[in-house]
Parts: structure tokens; sequence; C-alpha cells
């Protein structure tokens, strides 16, 4: 059965090869940016014990399942918000066919806060990799799912090098050896099934006891509000990535203390 994964992937592979840019002159350009923020390092220094599950909130406009979201949000109005309600990191989608995003989204964003921002994208190319980091991306989304092993290594291994961190988003145990072999020090465990688009947080609360020591896991997609917060922060996940619920609040900068309150 295809999924709405199979359908995006299709559209942004045939995208990749029809791209003639040269990714010489791409990583070129990568090499004369700043430094990154620290999206990982971000994470890692939030204490959840005492300050709360820390929150990737994201830019999100629209999802196939669900249709329009905020399709009029401000981007750099909803970042401010989110900063001041105590989000750690911010996800913006750069999707334009299937989520209504762009770059511009997120170079909006990332400029009205001082927060490290996640590319949430569909990546399946090495440009797409030197794009985010070129729009100003700290960090980039690797779908295990969506690539083969050796193009997860390979990928995850670009990124690195041009100073990116790496979110690397997994389903399953199989999934998370993958991500592990190809050096993932960053993990997102998807709790939304891929065929159904049912939320199992069983499922996450089980992979959230396999994931190795020294890697953060982040619980993404199905996150309502704080009850399921809690539940993943006690299952061991340092941070939730929470889309539709914020975009959808009414006041997104309380929904994010909300899932923080201890």
């Amino acid at each position: 059965m295809a999924t709405y994964l199979d359908r995006i992937l299709e559209a942004h592979r045939a995208e990749a090869a029809a791209d003639s840019r040269s990714m010489s002159e791409l990583r070129r350009r990568c090499d004369d940016l700043p430094t990154t923020r620290g999206f990982r390092a971000s994470l890692a220094s939030v204490d959840t014990a005492r300050e709360g599950v820390g929150v990737i909130a994201e830019v999100k406009r629209r999802s196939p399942s669900k249709g329009a979201l905020a399709p009029d949000l401000d981007p750099a109005s909803l970042a401010r918000l989110y900063a001041e309600g105590g989000a750690s990191c911010l996800s913006v989608l750069t999707d334009r066919e299937f989520f209504g995003g762009s770059p511009d989204d997120l170079v909006a964003a990332r400029s009205a806060v001082g927060l490290p921002v996640l590319r949430k994208d569909f990546t399946v190319a090495p440009n797409d990799v030197l794009d985010a980091r070129l729009m100003g991306a700290d960090c980039v989304l690797l779908i295990a799912a969506a690539l083969g092993v050796e193009e997860l290594v390979d990928l995850h291994g670009l990124a690195r090098e041009v100073g990116l961190d790496v979110l690397v988003e997994i389903h399953d145990e199989a999934e998370l050896d993958h991500a592990v072999a190809a050096g993932a020090d960053l993990v997102g465990v998807n709790q939304r099934d891929l065929v159904t688009f049912e939320v199992d947080q069983e499922r996450a609360v089980r992979m959230a006891s396999v994931i190795p020591a020294g890697v953060i896991g982040v619980a993404e997609s199905g996150v309502r509000g704080r009850d399921d917060a809690h539940a993943l922060a006690a299952a061991g996940y340092s941070a939730v990535l929470v889309g539709e619920s914020l975009v959808t609040s009414g006041d997104p900068a309380d929904a994010v203390r909300d899932l923080r309150r201890r």
C-alpha cells in the first residue's frame, strides 16, 4: 500500500533528479558561512527534571492528512511567541507542495529569534543537505524510512561536514540500528504510523528504552498536550517536536509553556 511518504518522496526524488546545480559549488559556498547555533547542544542543555521537557516548536502551515492548519501564519511572529513560551529549538517546514512551507519561512523564523532551527523537509540528495545549510538551518532532517542505508550514511556525513546537526527520524528498532550505524547522535521517534496515520505512544515508549546512551531522543508527531509530553519525558525523551497542536492553539506561547510544565 502506497503511503503519503511514498508520494512525497516520488516528487522530491524527481525534483532532485532534475537539479543540475553543481554540488561542488554549493559545497564551496557553505565553507564561507558562519557557524551554526547548535541544535543538538540546545536540547542537551535542557534539565528535564528541573525545567520540564525540551520543546522543538514547529512552524507548520498545513499537512497532507489534515489539510490547512494555519495557512496565513507569520513565521517571524510565531517564532517569537515560541521563544517567549520557552521553546528550545524551532522546526520549520520548507516543503511547498505538500505542507505549504518555503525556505522563506525558515529565513524569517530564524531571523526573528536566537533559537537553533531544523529544516523540516524530505532530504533525498546531497544538494538538499547543502541547501539547508545555505538557507540558514542549524539542523537537517533525515528520514530513515525514506533512504537506503548507504544514502543515510552519506547524507549524514555530508551534513556534519558542513556544520549541520542531524535529526534522524525512525519508527522501529531496525531503523534505529541504521541511524546509529550512520553516526546519529540525535534521533527522532515518529509516533505516527506511515500507513494508518494512527499515533502509537506505546511504540514510542518502547523505542525510548533502546536508544543508546549518548544519543538524544526526540518524540515526534501526535503530541497533543501536557499529558503526552509528561509521558514521553518519563519514558526518557529529552524533547518533543510539536506542530499541529501549537499552530492551532490560539496562544502558541502558552501552549509551549504548558508542554514544559512539570
